[in-house]
Parts: C-alpha cells; structure tokens; sequence
C-alpha cells in the first residue's frame, strides 16, 4: 500500500489530478462545493468533536456535506443522525496497511469520483492515511490532510512511518494545523512548503459554557469560602504535568489553606498521582474527579484553571476555560502562548517548574480584581479568535481554492 501511495506522486494521475486543481482554482467562485469529511470515529475528543460540529454548521448553512469515517462507532454520531447528515464507513479493522486496508482506499476513491467530491478533508492521522491517498486516485480538486498534534505518538515514531506522513502531506493541496507551533515543525523538520500549511485555530461553542453555577450540588463537601482551581487533561502520560501541579499545590495550600485543586480526568498515571498527594498530605485539598461528562457544569463552580503540561499541540482545555470565563495559568508549550496573551488573558509560565505555577496560582488567588479583569479578556479573546464562526470561514475560503493569505512562519512561531 506504501508503494503505491508513493507512485502517486510521481505517475501521469498526478499531472490530471493538477490541471484538475487548476481548473477548479479558477472557477472555484462559480462551484459549491461538496464535501467529504473524514475521521477515524465518532468517540468523544477535541479532533472528532471539532469536524463533528464543523460539519453540522456548515450543513445548517445549506453546505453539500458528507462524513466518511473507519469506524462507526462513538456517541457524537448520534448528531449527525439527528442533522440529516449522511455517513458513510471505510471500515478499518486492526491493520490500515494490509490488503482490506488497500480495499477500502480503492472503494473511498471510487465513491469520491462517482459522487464528484470537490474537497476531501481528513481530520486524523488515520483518516488521512486513508483519505489522502484516495482523493488523489479520484482526481478530487482540494485534498486537505490535518496534524493536530506537536509530539510525536509513541506507537507512530518510526523511520517509515515519519516518511508515509511526509508523503501524505506532499500529495496534500493543504496541511490544515491548529497551531503556528506545528506549522513551524512541519516547515522545518518535513520541509513542507510554508504556503501549503494553513494555521485554523480550534473552536469552541462559548455559549455550551454560559452555565449558572451549582456548587451546592456539585461540591457538597467544600466549603463555601474555598477557591476552587480546575485542572482538566486525561493521566495517560506523566507530559500532561500533573506532578508539577502537585507540587506548585503544595506551596499554594500552605499559604493559601482555602485552595482546593479539582483534578478532572482519568488515566494509567493515577495511582501515581494519588500516592503523591497522599504523601503531601494533600487530600483533602486535591480531589480526583476522574472522567466526566459534565466539565462546563464543573467549571462554572470554579475561580481559576491551570494547565502544567510538558507538551501540547493546542490545548483545548484552556480554551473551555477562558470561555467559562476562568482565568487561566499555562505553561508556554506548544499553541498556549497562541491562546493566552500573557497578563492580559492568563499567566503563561515554564514548564517543569513548580515553582512558578506556584507563584502564578498564588498571585491570582490573592487579587481578585485581577481575576475579573483577566476572566474578561479571555472570554473576549475566545469570543473573537476561537469562535465556530471564524472556523467556518477560514475553512469556506479554503475549500474554494482561495485562502486568506497565511502569516509567514517566522512571525508565527512564538518565542517561547
């Protein structure tokens, strides 16, 4: 399957596939386009909820919209259903590149040409392993692969592997990422060309988070004079710096006795986690919270955020929270310094260092009038950069060919 994917880009396909483009860049004002998004599944996260509600908007805005996905399977389907939207399965079993795999890619590509798809976007490392490849075979005009992600995933960081996401990106019209962090990697470490990759910043529904607080009823057992502070990441792998969190918790509660850390998500580093805080004396300042459903019902109850991480792409975590209206303290990694404009919106501080957590948790415990000011900004901030609205017409003037011109790479990579 590798093989052939890699003769693509050198056959007779490619050069119709790019007198294919060309027509279509020329007329594109005169087409509406149709379109093909593509993800792995429908189970709940950032980069399958993120195409799930593009898809949705841009369907109620009278947009020609299908999904395509490997697995059918997860609870945000049921939206879809519930929309009108037509899902379709390229079903993936445990091996992409096998030979039900290259089956699969051969059918998407003929969908793709008997259905006359203008754009075919894939949100996933999966979905454009797949996708990409098909498109091509189908001569579809706009071919847009994703990378949502600065670190490299553990059970993907092989030689071949690095060159299969090079190669998909090389037969991609545009590399959509949600960072200027990761534009600035795929630019100098893949040597993808800078105007190939466009910068779309994830989204959020702010109004799914203008929710009245019931700290009552979600936290009986604290009291009401508590400063409650959020920390939403999965504990799948020490990066997500809970540890550091841990131990910025512990100068915080001997100054300030009345903080009570609210640990939301759930993961193999727990245990962990829990002796830790154990070990501290801590547990009746840190609670576990685990998997929830509900995270703007908590962070409504909350007076601050914080974020340790080690790495990130684009936390979406800390934009929930600047849209809950939570000041937020960050490590500048990856897209945070994107997100928070530092003593404006947020406190953004290094990582690995407990220290300054800390400091900047203290700092904003013991000023509530720069809380408020700070909880503004970032609500106003998401509100203007973040919002579905700006998504949707980034992504509309992608689709027809003709992008709003793209900061160059250098003046988009944060200094950090």
């Amino acid at each position: 399957m590798t093989n052939v994917i890699s003769n693509l880009a050198k056959s007779p396909i490619k050069e119709r596939i790019t007198s294919g483009q060309s027509r279509f860049h020329a007329h594109a004002p005169k087409l509406t386009p149709r379109i093909l998004h593509l993800v792995e599944t429908f189970e709940i996260g950032w980069t399958e909820t993120q195409a799930v509600e593009t898809a949705l908007r841009q369907h109620a805005a009278g947009q020609n919209v299908t999904i395509g996905c490997l697995r059918k399977t997860g609870p945000l389907l049921r939206k879809l259903q519930i929309a009108g939207i037509h899902v379709v399965e390229f079903r993936k079993d445990k091996r992409l590149f096998s030979l039900q795999g290259f089956r699969e890619l051969v059918r998407l590509a003929r969908f793709l040409h008997r259905q006359r798809f203008t754009v075919v976007h894939a949100h996933d490392l999966m979905s454009n392993l797949l996708g990409i490849p098909a498109a091509r075979l189908a001569g579809t005009p706009i071919v847009i692969s994703s990378r949502r992600y600065l670190a490299e995933l553990d059970w993907w960081n092989t030689r071949w592997r690095h060159g299969a996401t090079r190669l998909i990106y090389r037969l991609s019209s545009y590399v959509v990422v949600n960072s200027a962090t990761i534009k600035h990697l795929l630019v100098n470490r893949d040597r993808v060309s800078p105007a190939k990759v466009r910068v779309i910043y994830n989204a959020v529904d702010v109004d799914h988070f203008l929710i009245p607080a019931d700290r009552k009823a979600m936290f009986p057992q604290v009291k009401s004079f508590c400063k409650l502070i959020a920390v939403v990441a999965n504990m799948y792998s020490p990066i997500k710096g809970h540890a550091a969190v841990i131990s910025a918790a512990v100068k915080v509660c001997r100054e300030y006795s009345n903080a009570v850390f609210v640990l939301i998500g759930d993961g193999r580093e727990r245990a962990t986690l829990e002796r830790q805080v154990k070990q501290a004396d801590l547990e009746n300042n840190i609670l576990f919270l685990g998997s929830r459903d509900d995270v703007p019902n908590i962070l409504a109850c909350c007076d601050l955020s914080v974020l340790g991480s080690e790495s990130e792409g684009f936390p979406n975590s800390v934009l929930e929270a600047m849209a809950a209206g939570l000041p937020v303290v960050a490590t500048a990694v990856g897209g945070v310094p994107e997100i928070i404009e530092n003593e404006v919106s947020g406190l953004v501080v290094g990582p690995r260092d407990s220290i300054a957590l800390s400091a900047a948790i203290l700092r904003l415990l013991k000023d509530d009038e720069l809380c408020q000011r700070m909880a503004k900004a970032a609500r106003e901030r998401v509100l203007t950069r973040f919002s579905f609205a700006r998504l949707s017409d980034s992504l509309k003037d992608l689709y027809t060919g003709h992008p709003e011109p793209d900061w160059p790479v250098a003046e988009l990579h944060p200094a950090v």
